[in-house]
C-alpha cells in the first residue's frame, strides 16, 4: 500500500523548482497559479535566494505549488492510486488537493491567505523553531514546557520540534533535555503550531467559509491526531485549527502502519518525511521526489505498490 506525502515549511531551497518548470506544460500551469494568487511562484522557485523564500508568505504557497506540480508529473492521482495521503503542516493543504477536498486553485488561494496571516502573526513577537534529535519524548516534552516552549511538531523517529520566543530557544540551546543529541534551528520565521498563531486561525477561518470542500476521494490522514478524516468540511476545519496546534506526525505514521503501508513517496522538495519514515517504519520502501530525475523510479514504486 502506497502513501503519498507532502513536506512542510523549511524543506524549500533556492532554485528547487527550476528543473520541474522545464517539464511540458509546467511553466504554464505555474503561471496560471501565480496569476490566481498574486505571487510570482516561478521567480521564487528559481531565482530567489534563501532569505526570500524563508518568508512565510512566500514559502507556504511555493511548497504547495511544488507538491502539486511534482505529483502531477508523476501521474493523475487516480492512476497513482495511493492508499492514503497526508502532509506535514502546510503540506496538509497539498494533500487535501490530492484527495479532492479542494481544487488546485482553491488550495493555493487558501495557502496564500495562510502564509500571509501566519507571517503577520509571527511579526508580533520574534519567535522561531528548533528540532531536537534523540532523547525520550516524555522527558523532552516536560523539559520544553518548563522552558515555556511548545512541542509544536512531534515527528516520531526521535524528533520533536520546539517553538517559542528566540529567548526561550536560546535557553534551550544552553540547556538541552537529557538524552537529546542535538538542537538544530529551523529555517522558518515564526513559532508555528503554537498560541502565537492564534490571530492567523481567525483570519483563515474567514477564508475557509468561502470554500466548498468535497469529501476526500482517498484516505486523508490528519496532523491533528493521525486519524483518517472522511468529510471535506471536517478536513477544512482541521486545516484551519491546525495552524495553532501541534503537528502529530508520529501519530500519522502509526496510522500508515495500521493501514498496511509498504511504500512512501514524498513529493518535491522531498527528503524530510522519507527520512522519518526510514527510522519509524522499518521495511517500508521510501522515495523522495526531489527532481524530475526521480520520476522513473517513483513510477516503478507506484506500479509495485498501487491499489489500482
Amino acid at each position: 500500500m502506497l502513501v503519498l506525502v507532502a513536506p512542510g515549511q523549511g524543506a524549500q531551497t533556492p532554485g528547487f523548482l527550476t528543473d520541474w518548470l522545464a517539464l511540458p506544460g509546467a511553466a504554464d500551469r505555474v503561471a496560471a497559479w501565480s496569476d490566481a494568487i498574486g505571487l510570482d511562484l516561478a521567480h521564487y522557485g528559481t531565482k530567489a535566494d534563501a532569505d526570500e523564500i524563508r518568508d512565510t508568505s512566500v514559502a507556504q504557497p511555493l511548497l504547495v505549488a511544488a507538491g502539486l506540480l511534482s505529483a502531477a508529473a508523476l501521474g493523475d492521482i487516480g492512476d497513482i492510486a495511493p492508499g492514503a495521503v497526508a502532509g506535514h503542516s502546510v503540506g496538509e493543504i497539498t494533500a487535501a488537493a490530492w484527495a479532492g477536498v479542494l481544487d488546485d486553485t482553491a488550495a493555493l488561494s487558501l495557502v496564500r491567505r495562510r502564509g500571509l496571516a501566519m507571517a503577520e502573526a509571527a511579526a508580533v513577537t520574534e519567535t522561531g523553531m528548533s528540532a531536537l534529535l534523540g532523547g525520550d519524548p516524555e522527558v523532552t516534552v516536560a523539559h520544553l514546557e518548563r522552558l515555556g516552549l511548545t512541542p509544536a511538531n512531534v515527528n516520531g523517529a526521535g524528533q520533536i520540534v520546539a517553538a517559542g520566543t528566540m529567548e526561550q530557544l536560546a535557553a534551550l540551546a544552553e540547556d538541552k533535555p537529557e538524552g537529546v543529541r542535538k538542537v538544530v534551528a529551523l529555517k522558518v520565521a515564526g513559532a508555528f503550531h503554537t498560541h502565537h498563531m492564534a490571530p492567523a486561525v481567525d483570519e483563515l477561518a474567514v477564508a475557509a467559509k468561502a470554500l466548498e470542500p468535497g469529501d476526500p476521494k482517498v484516505t486523508y490522514v490528519s496532523n491533528k491526531d493521525g486519524q483518517a478524516v472522511a468529510g471535506g468540511a471536517e478536513v477544512l476545519d482541521r486545516l484551519v485549527g491546525q495552524v495553532a496546534n501541534p503537528v502529530r506526525w508520529d501519530l500519522c505514521m502509526e496510522t500508515f502502519k495500521e493501514l498496511g503501508v509498504t511504500a512512501v513517496i514524498e513529493v518535491c522538495p522531498g527528503g524530510t518525511l522519507t527520512g522519518l519514515a526510514k527510522r519509524a517504519l522499518p521495511g517500508v520502501k521510501t522515495l523522495a521526489l526531489k527532481s524530475p530525475d526521480h520520476l522513473d523510479a517513483a513510477r516503478e514504486l507506484v506500479a509495485e505498490h498501487t491499489q489500482a
